[in-house]
């Protein structure tokens, strides 16, 4: 089976790790994209490990980066079916994180933008013990209603953020996502940041840094 690797930043001076933020990335990226949240969210977490690793694939349509899964034709059958089959590989990547670094489901925060974030709201509703913090950026639920309610193991407390411009996920699918998780009982906020296509503006990245805090540090 394919295990998952990418780019990392640990605490400075050698310092223990007494948090794990995953970074996952979106189609057509790669672990890149994403590790450069780090320096910036490191601020507030000087004690984080922080990891963006690449998707399983490389991206067949964009002919370039990484992908969790193929889209061929971005129906929600094709994104609960593909986040289905990526979910092992990411389950046992955060498994060996948590071992390797004596650390625990309740440090963990999952980080995922636009099909990450799919990946981070499948993976992280589905663990067998709540995350610490879930963050979905310009994304979307990948299943919902009775296949959440049968699905489901665990409740995190979930932050979404999407742009009100994005010509990629309109912002359609934050509302849906919200009703979703409201609907599971699951814990959620969420902001749309005027003016901001397809990607993570200031005002996300500054809500995301005080959520981590909030979650990872108030416990």
């Amino acid at each position: 089976m394919t295990r998952l690797d990418g780019p990392r930043l640990a605490p400075p001076e050698d310092r223990p790790a007494r948090q794990l933020v995953v970074l996952l990335h979106g189609f057509g990226a790669d672990g890149e994209d994403l590790i450069g949240l780090a320096p910036y969210w490191r601020r507030l977490l000087p004690d984080a490990y922080f990891v963006a690793p690449d998707g399983p694939e490389p991206c067949a349509m964009a002919g370039f980066g990484r992908q969790w899964f193929p889209l061929t034709d971005f129906s929600e059958t094709e994104r609960l079916a593909g986040a289905r089959i990526a979910a092992p590989l990411l389950d046992r990547f955060l498994d060996d994180e948590l071992t390797r670094l004596g650390l625990a489901d309740r440090d963990l925060a999952l980080v995922g933008f636009s099909q990450g974030c799919m990946m981070a709201l499948h993976v992280g509703l589905r663990r067998r013990a709540p995350a610490a913090a879930v963050i979905g950026y310009s994304g979307a639920l990948a299943g919902a209603g009775e296949v959440l309610a049968a699905e489901l193991t665990s409740r995190p407390p979930v932050l979404l953020v999407h742009g009100d411009q994005d010509p990629i996920v309109p912002v359609a699918a934050l509302h849906r996502s919200v009703a979703g998780l409201d609907a599971a009982g699951v814990t959620v906020q969420r902001h749309i940041e005027h003016g901001l296509a397809h990607g993570i503006g200031p005002e996300g990245l500054a809500l995301g840094g005080e959520f981590l805090c909030r979650m990872l540090l108030d416990q």
